[in-house]
């Protein structure tokens, strides 16, 4: 690799602030807040607000929208107003 060019690739944690849940994986971020991990060292601290373990896809919390249903209803109420076509 060229030396000078690229960003410096180190351990930080990750804190996911809607639910306190933190992970250290290796990143390019770069922070001003450290925090002292499990192991006894200091490592740059990211906070973010939305993890693998409070994302609704994963946790498997998602709804789903009765689009269909939405659809169906703005048609009979609307019905040939919304579609521009003339009735005869």
């Amino acid at each position: 690799m060229k030396q000078g060019i690229h960003p410096d690739y180190k351990e930080v944690v990750f804190l996911d602030v809607s639910n306190n849940f933190s992970f250290k994986t290796r990143s390019t971020i770069v922070t001003k807040e450290t925090i002292k991990w499990e192991d006894g060292q200091e490592y740059p601290l990211a906070k973010i607000e939305t993890s693998s373990e409070s994302h609704p896809f994963y946790t498997g919390t998602q709804k789903i929208m009765d689009t269909a249903g939405r659809v169906e209803k703005f048609r009979q109420k609307f019905g040939a107003k919304a579609t521009g076509k003339k009735s005869a």
